[in-house]
């Protein structure tokens, strides 16, 4: 586990939230046609391939750790997390409503979530 990566991604995704919540408030869908919406896209993007690194590395210390952790708990957290924002993002896209931000707050709000409870498990406290 990359722990500064892991804070970044953390702040990142708060930050996505914060900008879902915006678009909540001045009634906006996410659209790719609105600059706003595709800055935020791009930091879900950016937010996603560090989660990829994240994930990638995770793998390489399960098989590689010589420390007693749960390593059944820490790989299914490595392997779902990278996938919370993809389908956030696509639920988003397909609704049309106000409401679609609102699953993207939800993803991007599970992602710090996720993300430190992997840290938990890492550190040995399942």
């Amino acid at each position: 586990m990359i722990e500064p990566l892991a804070t970044t991604l953390t702040f990142a995704a708060l930050a996505a939230a914060v900008w879902a919540l915006a678009l909540i408030a001045l009634n906006r869908p996410v659209d790719l046609c609105r600059p706003d919406s595709r800055a935020l896209l791009g930091l879900l993007t950016l937010i996603e391939l560090g989660l990829l690194v994240q994930a990638a590395a995770g793998i390489v210390n399960l098989f590689t750790a010589e420390r007693e952790f749960e390593h059944l708990t820490f790989g299914a957290y490595l392997i779902g997390l990278p996938f919370v924002l993809p389908v956030a993002t696509a639920w988003a896209m397909a609704e049309r409503t106000r409401w679609g931000p609102g699953v993207l707050v939800i993803g991007a709000v599970a992602v710090p979530v996720m993300t430190l409870r992997l840290s938990q498990v890492w550190a040995g406290a399942a």
